[in-house]
Order: C-alpha cells, then structure tokens, then sequence
C-alpha cells in the first residue's frame, strides 16, 4: 500500500519561498511507473492541479504557477518536492500529493491518482 505524508506548510508572507515535501512508502519511486502530482484547495474553490513529475523525472506545473511552483524529486529519500517561490496570497490552500502508476494518462486530472496524502497547509500573508 502506498502512502503519502505532506510536511513543510507554514505560514508565510508574501514573496518569499517555501518547499513543501511528500515522503511516499510502500513504493519505491526508483522503480515501477508512479508519477506524483501535487493539487491545492484554496478557502472556498475547487481543488486544482499546480504541479507534477513523471515517473521519469520530468516535471509539469499549470500555466497559472508557471517558472513559481516546481515539482522535484530525490529517489534517494524516495521524497518528491514542490518549491515555491515568490508566494503570493491566491497560494494560500491546503496542498496535497497523490501517486498514480497510469501511463499515457494526464496528470492535471485528480480522478487519474490512485493515492494521496492528508495535505499541508500553507498561510500567505501580505
């Protein structure tokens, strides 16, 4: 069974930087074909997609974060990240990571991850 712990949300002020981690186990991100994603909810909105990287390492973000938010991983640490940089207050939401081992599918779609994590909050003050 493959589980998903989210840490590093806190508050913070506007402009600055954060990382947010996800540690999976159960599942080694070395091996298999398991992409991870990374979806916020803001107060009131629909849950959205900000970022993801393949199970080859190769990250996406949506337009909307584009060059601010980046997903990473370590295959070490069997750790992925999301950097965020120069936060501003519409960053403020729980975030989440979720796993999938589909292929060939998008990773912009929530109904497409098998797994996902309790979430991290993160507080952008101005």
């Amino acid at each position: 069974q493959v589980q998903l712990v989210e840490s590093g949300g806190r508050l913070v002020q506007a402009g600055d930087s954060l990382t947010l981690s996800c540690a999976i186990s159960g599942q080694s991100i070395s091996t298999g074909t398991y992409s991870l994603g990374w979806f916020r909810r803001a107060p009131g909105k629909e849950r959205e997609w900000v970022a993801a990287i393949t199970w080859g390492g190769t990250p996406y973000a949506a337009d909307s974060v584009k060059g601010r938010l980046i997903a990473s991983r370590d295959v070490a640490k069997n750790t992925v990240y999301l950097q965020m940089n120069s936060v501003k207050s519409e960053d403020t939401a729980v975030y989440y990571c979720a796993a999938t081992d589909l292929t060939g599918v998008t990773l912009a779609s929530a109904t497409n991850y098998q797994y996902w994590g309790q979430g991290t909050h993160v507080t952008v003050s101005l």
